[in-house]
């Protein structure tokens, strides 16, 4: 008996036939709950896509609204490898064959026959120059055109007339490009005084000048001769400002081909490249920021 009482109670609680009660309430309870949370639901919605409606007007399509705190950019290099380790052996065509693929991949995007459209190139010159300002960063005026520039400026590390890019022959080469940051125009240094005296025959007008040496005081001696290649061996003022994806969608960043011509070989090498300018900083925590150290070991045994 207590046990029918107790499934009578339930039931009862579910739909009570003497009140016209489902669940504790009656049909007009429910409707007025329900009224309640939906309206109580679609103002907050309402609140909510205001403020997200209201944030985006204060956004531009084309410019960065926020730029205040962009770190300067970083320095990177093809070919990436884990652990900035390149180890190879001049004997063994498979131990480098993953490099030349991936800087053949890279330098590709560089051919003549990918920038031979006139409303999207220009020819900006063989020597650095000033600034290329396209206008403002706003959709008014379309498109921008872009520098052309072409691998064979390269040399020797172009693929061109050597696919290994210096592999074969223990001779290696690395291209290194500054990353993009819309808007961002590198400064040179304004004097030989922020950077190193070695590096100070680098140093020339309109131009960010990019210098390698050892990283460990016990690779003094061992490095050796360091090639080089691009426009001015640096970044030329004449590829910045970079526009944004839309307006700038063709942009080419200018690079720098540099090529170990004398490392000392079968032993692990640690090689530092910078970049020096004004307005380029370095963060002990980004190892990329402005600069990178590589590992280099060239086996010929």
């Amino acid at each position: 008996m207590p046990a029918n009482k107790d499934d009578g109670g339930w039931k009862k609680f579910l739909w009570n036939s003497e009140k016209g009660e489902l669940m504790g309430r009656t049909g007009s309870s429910w409707f007025k709950i329900t009224l309640f949370y939906v309206v109580f639901y679609g103002c907050l919605a309402g609140v909510f896509i205001g403020t997200i409606q209201a944030m985006l007007l204060t956004l531009n399509d084309f410019k960065p609204t926020w730029q205040d705190r962009v770190a300067p950019p970083g320095l990177s290099h093809t070919p990436r490898v884990d652990k900035s380790e390149v180890s190879y052996s001049v004997n063994s065509f498979e131990t480098y064959l993953p490099f030349t693929r991936a800087l053949r991949e890279f330098v590709s995007q560089y051919d003549d026959a990918n920038q031979v459209d006139q409303t999207k190139f220009d020819d900006c010159g063989l020597e650095p120059a000033e600034y290329k300002l396209r206008g403002d960063l706003d959709d008014n005026a379309g498109v921008r055109k872009a520098c052309r520039f072409s691998r064979k400026w390269l040399g020797p590390c172009s693929g061109l007339e050597d696919e290994t890019f210096g592999f074969k022959e223990g001779k290696p080469c690395i291209i290194v490009k500054l990353n993009r940051i819309v808007n961002f125009r590198p400064r040179p240094p304004s004097s030989n005084d922020s950077i190193p005296p070695e590096a100070a025959p680098k140093v020339q007008p309109n131009v960010i000048p990019l210098f390698c040496t050892n990283k460990r005081e016990e690779d003094v001696g061992k490095i050796g001769e360091i090639k080089y290649y691009g426009i001015g061996s640096g970044f030329p003022l004449q590829y910045y400002p970079y526009y944004g994806k839309r307006l700038h969608p063709q942009y080419l960043q200018p690079l720098v081909a540099v090529q170990f011509a004398n490392l000392t070989q079968n032993e692990e090498l640690r090689i530092e490249c910078k970049v020096y300018g004004e307005n380029i900083d370095y963060n002990e925590k980004d190892r990329y920021q402005g600069r990178f150290d590589l590992k280099i070991t060239i086996n010929n045994v």
